[in-house]
């Protein structure tokens, strides 16, 4: 973060999302989603268009999320979060099938969505008060 967006928050606070390590992991992700479609061939746009609204969607849903006070919407929204990084993570799958990805970035994907879904799945357990019986 840059310092003048920081002086900017200070005097005015914080959303509640901005505090989060899920929103900034889905920014990471909407960054990655960028240089990975900067790099896609000619007549993949169909690809792209689809990774840059999944990816999009994650943040979106979250901090839309964050700002809803009814349990059973702010768990849905999560969960719509959820189901834009597992839609990512395919899409991912299918650049690497089809050579489009570099490894390393295809690696840094999983990884970064992997953590994404693992903490909305957490979020949106929290917010419905569903305990896992194990």
């Amino acid at each position: 973060m840059q310092k003048n967006e920081e002086y900017v928050k200070e005097k005015q606070g914080y959303f509640d999302h901005e505090r989060w390590d899920v929103y900034h992991a889905a920014l990471d992700l909407v960054i990655l989603i960028n240089e990975v479609i900067d790099k896609l061939p000619r007549g993949t746009a169909h690809l792209a268009d689809q990774l840059q609204r999944a990816g999009t969607s994650v943040p979106l849903n979250i901090a839309e999320g964050s700002g809803e006070d009814a349990v059973s919407e702010k768990a849905r929204f999560y969960r719509m979060a959820r189901r834009s990084a597992t839609e990512c993570a395919s899409i991912f799958d299918i650049c690497k099938k089809l050579s489009l990805i570099e490894e390393e970035k295809y690696i840094a994907a999983r990884e970064l969505l992997l953590r994404i879904v693992a903490m909305l799945t957490k979020m949106g357990r929290k917010a419905t008060g569903y305990i896992n019986a194990n």
